[in-house]
């Protein structure tokens, strides 16, 4: 798992079966305090988010298509959940509610 920050959506009207009807988002991997690591990638969403939405993103095969209730599924990338906030060592080092007052 890892966490993203949510910079697009994806508009992919021809795709594989497994996909219809399912949001794909564009997914920028950052650190605890929202430095960009890693190279962008999409995911499927199963959290509702947004962009701009800090994500927590399920980046393995098997987990993907237990989440997506296919075990068939060419799936690997799936949010899995909106972060409301991140702390390590006792401080805040993200906090959505902050965000959203800026």
């Amino acid at each position: 798992m890892f966490l993203a920050e949510v910079i697009g959506t994806v508009v992919a009207p021809v795709q594989i079966p497994v996909l219809d009807g399912r949001t794909l988002l564009l997914l920028r991997p950052v650190d605890p305090d929202g430095r960009p690591v890693g190279k962008t990638r999409v995911g499927i969403d199963r959290a509702q988010a947004g962009v701009g939405d800090r994500v927590l993103v399920m980046d393995e095969g098997n987990s993907a298509r237990q989440i997506l209730g296919d075990p068939d599924a060419a799936a690997k990338t799936v949010v899995v959940g909106v972060v409301d906030y991140v702390e390590r060592g006792g401080a805040l080092s993200y906090d959505a509610t902050a965000e959203a007052t800026r």
